[in-house]
């Protein structure tokens, strides 16, 4: 909205109206709310200026933003890698965002969409398509589903609320009718995916846009405690725990809640030696510790390349 109106130098309230299709007191809202934005120190000649007068309104940018935009080159690789992944999204393509991705890719030394390819896990899309769809229909799937942590597969019944990508893998956010619950599903571990006829009204939660933590502990889960080395402070930082203490060689000891052996697992392999087990829970630590051990064992027994 903003170029927008600066490009037609006083447009008429109505027409800014009929153009986004606010009405007037939405529409003042916003250039009530655009008086307060600029950047540090929030000085006149650092915010924007907003005049409304006979009907008409002008926005005039501070000196500050008449200076060309400049991105870093990882903060331009980043900005590309959010456009492709957005794109990759059923009903997320657009022929506008293509082209701002494409032209982006051609200034950072690429083009033509081989600067960077964006793939996230190796989720069906027909199964991401037909979760997407149920979102939008409020529609119940039924999913043939892979658990890491326990090992097994099984068809649940699913009222999807949300589909979105966190670190390189897609999810969905659901009502699991089979444990009568809200869980988080990766979308790569649903062998099929097939919608419902039967509806669904999904709680006011499954409305919101922030981000959702890929891992939430809960109160019954046993509690594991790990030493980590400065290389593998990440691990306090990244994931929901009980508590830290700094120990007098640099270590940290943080309290996880664990709900499964294979997460615990993958946080031992990820961090490598930097992650030793101090106590916890005997039967998740031997069976983290079993899984782990496989690991090790299939690479030795793989032959030598």
């Amino acid at each position: 909205m903003v170029p927008w109106i600066v490009a037609r130098d006083g447009p008429t309230l109505s027409e800014v109206c009929r153009r986004f299709e606010v009405s007037e007191s939405e529409l003042m809202a916003d250039l009530n709310l655009l008086f307060m934005c600029g950047v540090y120190p929030y000085t006149p000649d650092a915010l924007i200026d907003v005049d409304v007068d006979g009907g008409r309104v002008w926005v005039r940018f501070a000196d500050w933003f008449r200076r060309p935009l400049r991105l870093t080159a990882a903060e331009g690789l980043a900005l590309v890698a959010a456009a492709r992944a957005s794109l990759a999204v059923p009903a997320n393509g657009g022929e506008a965002l293509a082209r701002a991705a494409s032209k982006l890719e051609t200034a950072l030394g690429g083009g033509g969409g081989e600067a960077l390819d964006i793939e996230l896990g190796e989720a069906s899309q027909e199964v991401l398509r037909t979760l997407q769809t149920a979102v939008q229909r409020r529609r119940k799937v039924l999913v043939d589903y892979y658990s890491f942590g326990r090992d097994e597969s099984g068809e649940r019944a699913l009222q999807p609320w949300r589909v979105f990508s966190s670190e390189g893998h897609w999810y969905v956010l659901a009502w699991c009718e089979r444990v009568s619950g809200k869980r988080l599903f990766r979308v790569d571990r649903a062998r099929s995916a097939t919608a419902l006829d039967e509806a669904f009204d999904p709680p006011p939660e499954a409305a919101g846009q922030g981000p959702v933590p890929t891992f939430e502990s809960r109160p019954e889960d046993p509690l594991v405690v790990l030493d980590l080395s400065p290389a593998a402070r990440w691990v306090a930082a990244q994931y929901p725990n009980e508590g830290t203490r700094d120990l007098p060689d640099g270590h940290l000891e943080v309290t996880l809640r664990v709900g499964s052996a294979g997460w615990l697992q993958r946080v031992l392999l990820i961090a490598g030696p930097d992650a030793r087990v101090v106590a916890g829970a005997e039967g998740v630590l031997q069976e983290a510790a079993r899984r782990v051990l496989a690991v090790y064992e299939a690479k030795d027994r793989a032959p030598a390349s």
